[in-house]
C-alpha cells in the first residue's frame, strides 16, 4: 500500500467504526502556547481531554502534521542519518472522550492490523504498563496474543500530559523486522536496536494528577492514540527505514535532480527531502524564517537543506524548487500545499539567497579555526561566534563536526551563551528600576471605553521604583488609582496621557503602563501635592485619544483589507497605534507592489465612507470563535474576549483597544510607506484624519513645485517627467560607454603584462579613467583574452580606490577572488568580498594602489 493509499485506509476504517474525520490542526498550536509546534495528534483536542471544551462527537479520527525540530523535542541532528528521524510527520489517531475504552481500542488496533492490514500477528509484539492487568487480560486471553511475545514495561508504557493532569498507561504495538536486524524485543537490555520498531502506541487516559503526585480516577476515562504513517508505511512496503518508502522515494528523487546528483544512497537527499515537508507545511501555516521562536527554527532547518544541498555540489538555489513534487506527493490530502505553492517557493527562495552569503562566510571562518585546531573537540567560542556573529545555525556546525569525526563543546557553547543573557539583562535593568515591575494587591478597574473623565482615588504611589506616602510639586513618579478612564499600552496601542487632579494639585501624565492587573500613569507633578487615598479626578487627553482611536480602527481595516488582497497567509505580526500614525507588521514573503497598495488603500478608504457602526461584544471564546473572530496563533485569551466588529463583517478581530463609533470618524486613510523589517516580514506605515490631510497638502505642495521645474501642467506632467528620465537614462548609459571605452582602451597591450607565478599568470593593473563598473567590464574582456589566470584591476576616482579581482574557471579550484580582494582591499584600508571567480572591494587610501596590486603576486606565490 502506498502511503496515502495508507492515510486513507486508516481514516475509513475508524469513520465505519463511528469515529468523526477531523481535518489536520495547524502546526501553530491555537490553544497551547506552552508547544513550540504541533507535536502529536492530540494537541488539538488537548482542552476536550482537559474538559474545557465540547465537540458535537464523542469519538475521532485524524491523520495531524506534526513538527519536531526544537524545544524539547528536537532531534534536527540526526534526521538523515537515521532510519525513522524527522522533522515532520503525520500521525494517524483514533480518540475517544469519554466514549469507549481500553478493549475496544485494543481490538480497534488489532483489528486494523491484522485484518485490514493483513500484517501476521506473529510479526507483532505487545506492551503494556506493569501495573495494567486490564489491558493484559484483554491482549493475552481475548485477543490471544502469544505470552511470548509480550512484556510488561514500567515508564515506556505511562503517559502524562505534564506534571500535573491527565495521565494514565499505555499499551504498544511494535513490529519485528526480523533476525537479520539487530536488537533485541522491548524490555530487552539491547531494546534499543531497530529490530523492533514501534508503530502504534495506545494511551489509556484514566487518571488526573495533582500537585502531590497523587492519582485520583478520571470521571470519564478516554483514548489517545498515535501511529506514524511513515513507520507503517515502511512495515507495509517491505523496507526497514522510512526514507524507503513511496513518498521520501519520490522526494529524493526530485532531490537528487535539482541538485544534480547521481548517487542516491546520498544521506544529504534524505535530509533535503525531510526537511522541504517540514519547511513547506510550516510556511504554509503561516511561519515565516526569522531570528526568534518558531521562524527561528523554519530558518534553521532551511539552512540546513541548504547546505546540504552545497554539499551535493548545487551552486545555486534549488530548496524552493522541490515544492512542487512535494505538492503532487501531499497535495490531495493537504490541498493548501497546492494552494500556497508560489508562495512557499517565494519565501524559501528568498531565505536561500539570503543563507547562500552566510554559508560562504561562515564556511570560510570555519575553515580556518579548524586548521589551527588541536584535538577533536571544535571550541565552544568558535561554536558561538560562528552562531553569535555569522548566524551560522549550531546544528550546521554539528553537521561538519560529524563529517571531519569532530564533536561541539556545548558546555562552552552555553557558558557563552549565558555570559550573553547576563550582558543583555544587565542592559535592560534600568527597566526594572523604573517601577515597571511593582508588587501592588487588588487591581484597577478601567471605565475608559464609556467616558474619558472619572473621579478616583490614589491607592499607590511611586518615585525611582520606591513606594512613597506622597509626591511634592516638581516630581515625577508614578499614580495608581482604584479605576481610570487612562488606557494602558497594550496590542500595539500607546498608552494615554492628560491630568489628575485634587483640590489643589495637578499631575501631568505623559503615558500609562501596564503591571498586572493595575494602570500606571506616569508622569510629573506640576502643582501642590498628592498623598495616597487622595479623592482625585482622572481625565484622558481628548484629542490624543481620538487621534489614536482613528489609527487604530485604521489599523483593523488594514488587516483584513491586506488578507483580501495579498492572501490568507497575512498575519499580524506586530503593530504599533498612537495618536500620529499607525504601524502594522504582517507576514509575507515579497514586498507588496504599488498596484497592491493602492487597492488595499481603496478597499480601506470604502470602508470608511461606508460609515458603518464598528461594533464591541463581550463574550466567551467559543462565541468569538464561531462569529469568525480573527484570532492570533499561540495567544492563550481568557474565559471572557471582547469582539470588535467593523464593517458588517469585513473586519471581526478580538481587541481590548479603543475605537471610533463609526468607520466615517477615521475621515481618510493614506499608506505613508512600505518596507521589509525581516525574512517573511513586511511592515506598512499609514496615517488617518487630520495626518492623511496633511499628506495630502504635503504631496501638493512637493508636486507643485516639480511642475514648475519642469515648466509643466498638470495634463502633461508625466510626459514631460517621462522624457527627462528618459534623457538623463541615455545620457547615463553614454558615461558609461565613454569608461567602458576609456576603460579597455589598449586592452590587448594589458595581457602582456600579465607576470607568470610557478606556471600561473598573474594580471595586477591599474586602469586609469575607469570606475568600479568599468573595472567589472574590462575583467570579463580580460579574463576571456587570458584564458587562464588570476586578475587584480584596480581603479582610482578622487580619493576612494575601486578594486575587482577575478579568477577563470580553471583555476577556482585553487585560487578563490573573494580571498584576493580581502587581502587587496586591506591595503588601502577598505574591505571587499565576492565568489570564487569574481569578487569587488575598495578603500580610501589611494598612495597604496600599487600595494594593493603587489598582492595578488604575493596571494598567488603563497598557495
Amino acid at each position: 500500500m502506498k502511503s496515502a493509499e495508507i492515510r486513507d485506509a486508516f481514516l475509513k476504517y475508524f469513520e465505519s467504526k463511528g469515529h468523526a474525520p477531523v481535518d489536520s490542526s495547524s502546526l501553530v498550536p491555537g490553544n497551547d502556547p506552552t508547544l513550540l509546534f504541533t507535536n502529536a495528534g492530540m494537541v488539538q483536542f488537548k482542552d476536550v481531554f482537559l474538559g474545557d471544551d465540547q465537540r458535537p462527537y464523542t469519538r475521532a479520527t485524524s491523520s495531524q502534521r506534526c513538527v519536531r525540530a526544537g524545544g524539547k523535542h528536537n532531534d534536527l541532528e540526526n534526521v538523515g542519518y537515521t532510519a525513522r528521524h524527522h522533522t515532520f510527520f503525520e500521525m494517524l489517531g483514533n480518540f475517544s472522550f469519554g466514549d469507549y475504552f481500553k478493549r475496544e481500542a485494543i481490538q480497534f488496533a488489532w483489528e486494523l492490523l491484522t485484518k485490514e492490514f493483513k500484517l501476521p500477528p506473529e510479526k507483532l509484539w505487545v506492551t503494556v504498563h506493569v501495573s495494567d492487568d486490564e489491558a493484559a487480560d484483554i491482549w493475552l486471553k481475548e485477543l490471544g496474543v502469544s505470552a511470548e511475545r509480550f512484556s510488561r514495561l514500567d515508564e515506556d508504557n505511562f503517559w502524562q500530559m505534564g506534571d500535573t493532569g491527565p495521565c494514565g498507561p499505555s499499551s504498544e504495538i511494535f513490529y519485528d523486522h526480523g533476525p537479520d536486524v539487530p536488537g533485541g524485543p522491548p524490555g530487552s537490555p539491547d531494546d534499543d536496536g531497530d529490530r523492533y520498531i514501534e508503530i502504534w502506541n495506545l494511551v489509556f487516559m484514566q487518571f488526573n494528577r495533582d500537585a502531590s503526585g497523587e492519582l485520583s480516577p478520571l470521571p470519564n476515562p478516554s483514548i489517545d492514540t498515535g501511529m506514524g504513517l511513515e513507520r507503517i508505511a515502511a512495515v507495509m512496503q517491505g523496507v526497514h527505514s522510512n526514507y524507503e518508502i513511496d513518498l521520501f522515494q519520490n522526494l529524493i528523487g526530485a532531490a537528487a535532480e535539482v541538485t544534480g546528483t547521481s548517487d542516491l544512497e546520498n544521506k544529504s537527499l534524505r535530509v533535503i527531502a525531510d526537511h522541504i515537508r517540514s519547511c513547506a507545511f510550516l510556511i504554509s501555516d503561516g511561519v515565516m524564517p526569522s531570528n526568534e521562536g518558531r521562524g527561528y527554527v523554519l530558518r534553521r532547518i532551511i539552512r540546513r537543506a541548504a547546505r546540504h544541498g552545497n554539499k551535493l555540489g548545487a551552486t545555486d538555489a534549488f530548496f524552493h524548487k522541490l515544492v512542487g513534487p512535494l505538492a503532487k506527493e501531499m497535495g490531495g490530502a493537504y490541498p493548501e500545499l497546492i494552494k500556497g505553492q508560489a508562495r512557499i517557493e517565494k519565501a524559501l527562495l528568498n531565505e536561500e539567497e539570503q543563507f547562500a552569503k552566510t554559508l560562504d562566510q561562515g564556511m570560510r571562518i570555519l575553515e580556518q579555526d579548524l586548521e589551527g585546531l588541536a584535538g577533536s573537540v571544535i571550541p565552544g567560542e568558535t561554536v558561538f561566534r560562528l552562531y553569535d556573529t555569522y548566524g551560522f545555525p549550531v546544528d550546521l556546525t554539528a553537521d561538519i563536526a560529524r563529517e571531519k569525526d569532530l564533536t561541539l563543546d556545548m558546555e562552552g557553547f552555553e557558558a557563552c551563551m549565558q555570559q550573553q543573557r547576563e550582558r543583555a539583562r544587565a542592559a535592560s535593568s534600568f527597566k526594572m528600576a523604573s517601577g515597571e515591575k511593582l508588587e501592588l494587591d487588588g487591581q484597577t478597574e478601567f471605565c475608559g471605553y464609556s467616558s474619558l473623565v472619572g473621579d478616583a482615588r490614589v491607592v499607590a504611589l511611586f518615585k525611582d521604583g520606591a513606594a512613597v506616602p506622597s509626591l511634592a510639586e516638581g516630581e515625577s513618579g508614578v499614580v495608581v488609582l482604584d479605576k481610570t478612564p487612562f488606557y494602558a499600552e497594550s496590542g500595539g496601542q500607546a498608552g494615554d496621557a492628560g491630568l489628575i487632579t485634587a483640590a489643589t494639585s495637578r499631575f501631568e501624565v505623559l503615558d500609562t503602563q501596564k503591571n498586572g492587573d493595575h494602570h500606571l500613569h506616569h508622569g510629573s507633578l506640576v502643582s501642590g501635592a498628592l498623598k495616597v487615598n487622595d479623592a482625585v479626578t482622572a481625565e484622558v487627553k481628548a484629542d490624543i485619544r481620538q487621534a489614536t482611536a482613528l489609527n487604530h480602527s485604521a489599523t483593523h481595516l488594514l488587516h483584513a483589507a491586506l488578507r483580501t488582497v495579498l492572501g490568507d497567509h497575512v498575519a499580524q505580526k506586530g503593530s504599533l497605534v498612537n495618536a500620529e500614525r499607525l504601524r502594522f507588521d504582517f507576514s509575507h514573503p515579497e514586498s507588496v507592489s504599488a498596484e497592491e497598495l493602492q487597492t488595499i488603500e481603496a478597499m480601506v478608504n470604502a470602508q470608511i465612507r461606508r460609515n458603518t457602526a464598528v461594533e464591541t461584544q463581550v463574550t466567551d471564546i467559543e462565541s468569538a470563535k464561531q462569529a469568525g473572530a480573527m484570532m492570533l496563533f499561540g495567544e492563550k485569551y481568557g474565559d471572557e474576549v471582547r469582539v470588535l466588529s467593523m464593517g458588517d463583517g469585513f473586519s471581526v478581530e478580538l481587541c481590548g483597544g479603543t475605537h471610533v463609533d463609526r468607520t466615517g470618524d477615521i475621515g481618510l486613510f493614506r499608506i505613508s510607506a512600505e518596507y521589509g523589517v525581516a525574512s517573511g516580514v513586511r511592515r506598512i506605515e499609514a496615517v488617518t484624519g487630520e495626518g492623511a490631510l496633511q499628506e495630502v497638502s504635503a504631496d501638493r505642495k512637493r508636486l507643485g513645485a516639480a511642475m514648475a521645474t519642469l515648466k509643466a501642467t498638470p495634463e502633461n506632467f508625466d510626459s514631460k517627467l517621462g522624457q527627462l528620465v528618459s534623457s538623463n537614462r541615455e545620457l547615463q548609459k553614454e558615461i558609461d560607454r565613454l569608461k567602458a571605452k576609456l576603460a579597455t582602451a589598449g586592452s590587448r597591450d594589458l595581457t602582456a603584462e600579465a607576470v607568470e607565478v610557478n606556471g600561473v599568470k598573474v594580471l595586477a593593473v591599474k586602469i586609469e579613467g575607469a570606475d568600479a563598473k568599468s573595472l567589472r567590464d574590462s575583467m570579463d574582456q580580460l579574463k576571456n583574452k587570458l584564458q587562464s589566470g588570476v586578475l587584480l584591476l584596480a581603479a582610482v576616482e578622487g580619493d576612494k580606490v575601486a578594486l575587482a579581482a577575478g579568477v577563470t574557471k580553471d583555476l577556482t579550484g585553487r585560487f578563490k577572488a573573494g580571498d584576493l580582494m580581502r587581502q587587496a582591499a586591506a591595503a588601502v584600508g577598505g574591505k571587499g568580498g565576492g565568489r570564487p571567480d569574481m569578487a569587488q572591494g575598495g578603500g580610501d587610501q589611494p598612495a597604496n594602489v600599487e600595494k594593493a596590486l603587489a598582492v595578488a603576486v604575493e596571494y598567488v606565490k603563497n598557495l
